[in-house]
C-alpha cells in the first residue's frame, strides 16, 4: 500500500536542495503527497523541484550557519506543524557531517511513525531504518540510496540525474538571445566562490574575444567590479527561478562551488567549476553534467570544511588563469 504523507527534509542551502532532487522523485513515484522540510536558504529552490506537493520553512539550530538561540517555542512550532501534516513516514536527508538525530527526535515528538536516515552514530529507537554510505560518494547519489533503503525508486524512465520543473520564467528581457556565457560571483562561504579578480579577468578574455557573457550573483557591487563595464551586471536582479532561466539558456556557466552550479547541472549547462577542496569534488562538483573541475585539488586547505581560506593567497584557486578558464569554456561548448 502507497504510504499517505512522506516528509523529506534537506535543511541546508539552495545546491543541497536540488541535488535532493533525485532523492524527493522517489520518495514521490509511491507517496500520495510529498512534504519538504527545508530552512530558509533552501526554500525557492524546493518550489522548483519535481514531486514537492508542500513546503514546511524552519531555521534549523544545528545546520544553519547564522543560527538563532535555541528556545522551546521554536521547537514546538516544528513538532505542531508535523503533527498537523500527518505524516506517516519521514526521510532525513544530511550531509556526512550532520547528525540526522536531532531531528529525527522532533519528527518521533510530532508522532512520526517511520524514520528513515544515514548514521553513523547509535540511534536507538529514534530511526527505523538505519543506512550507511561510503564517504564522498556524489550527494545526489547518497541521498537517493536512502530514499531506495526506504523503499522508493525511481521509475523505469527516470536517469537520476538532477532535474528541475519545466515552468521557468522567461528571461529574454533581461538577457536578448541566448549566444552568451555566465559569470556567478559569490557564494554562501566565501572560501568556495569564484576568486573576482579572475572573473575579471575572465570576463575582459572574453570581451576581446567578441563574446557575450552575463555576470549574476547577490552582491551588486562585487558584480559590477567583475562585470568591470564589459559584462550585462544581472546581479540582485533575478530570483531563483528567473536566475535558473538564465543558465538554462547560456552556453556554459563558470562559478565557485556554490548552488547556482547545481541549478547549471539540473538543466544540463555545463559547468566551469572553480572548485576549493575544503570539500571534496567527488561528492560537491556539479552531477551528471558536462563539467571541468579547476583548482588544486591537494591543496593544504582540502577536506577542512573552512567558509573563510585558512591559507594567505587562496591557493587552492589562487594559481588558475584566464586563460585555464577560457580553455575549459572551449571544450565544454566543443563537446555540447
Amino acid at each position: 500500500m502507497k504510504p499517505g504523507t512522506v516528509l523529506v527534509a534537506r535543511l541546508d542551502s539552495m545546491g543541497d536542495v536540488v541535488m535532493s532532487g533525485p532523492a524527493v522523485r522517489a520518495v514521490a513515484r509511491g507517496a500520495r503527497r510529498v512534504v519538504m522540510l527545508v530552512g530558509p536558504r533552501g526554500e525557492a529552490a524546493a518550489r522548483l523541484l519535481p514531486g514537492v506537493d508542500r513546503i514546511v520553512v524552519w531555521r534549523c539550530p544545528w545546520i544553519d550557519p547564522r543560527p538563532e538561540r535555541v528556545e522551546r517555542a521554536h521547537l514546538d512550532r516544528l513538532v505542531e506543524e508535523v503533527a498537523g501534516l500527518e505524516v506517516d513516514e519521514a526521510v532525513i536527508l544530511t550531509s556526512f557531517h550532520q547528525s540526522p538525530l536531532p531531528l529525527a527526535l522532533l519528527l518521533r515528538t510530532a508522532g512520526v511513525g517511520h524514520v528513515s536516515a544515514i548514521s553513523e552514530d547509535y540511534p536507538g529507537s529514534l530511526l527505523d531504518v538505519r543506512h550507511r554510505v561510503p564517504p564522498a560518494i556524489p550527494e545526489p547519489e547518497r541521498a537517493l540510496s536512502l530514499a531506495e533503503a526506504a523503499g522508493h525508486r525511481l521509475g523505469a524512465g527516470d536517469d537520476g540525474r538532477l532535474a528541475l520543473v519545466d515552468t521557468l520564467p522567461d528571461t529574454t528581457g533581461l538577457t536578448g538571445d541566448d549566444d552568451y556565457v555566465v559569470l556567478h560571483v559569490g557564494a554562501d562561504a566565501p572560501a568556495r566562490e569564484l576568486p573576482p579578480e579572475l572573473g575579471r579577468d575572465v570576463v575582459a578574455s572574453l570581451d576581446g574575444l567578441g563574446r557575450r557573457v552575463v555576470v549574476t550573483g547577490e552582491d551588486i557591487s562585487a558584480a559590477d567590479k567583475v562585470a568591470d563595464g564589459r559584462a550585462l551586471n544581472l546581479a540582485g536582479r533575478t530570483d531563483i527561478a528567473e536566475l535558473a532561466d538564465v543558465l538554462r539558456r547560456a552556453r556554459v556557466l563558470t562559478v565557485g562551488n556554490t548552488g547556482p552550479a547545481h541549478l547549471a547541472a539540473a538543466l544540463r549547462t555545463p559547468v566551469v567549476s572553480l572548485f576549493s577542496p575544503v570539500v571534496p569534488a567527488s561528492a560537491w562538483a556539479p552531477y551528471g553534467v558536462a563539467c571541468r573541475v579547476l583548482g588544486d585539488q591537494k591543496a593544504a586547505c582540502a577536506g577542512t570544511r573552512a567558509r573563510e581560506c585558512p591559507l594567505p593567497g587562496h591557493p587552492c584557486l589562487g594559481g588558475v588563469t584566464a586563460h585555464d578558464v577560457l580553455t575549459a569554456i572551449e571544450e565544454l561548448e566543443e563537446t555540447a
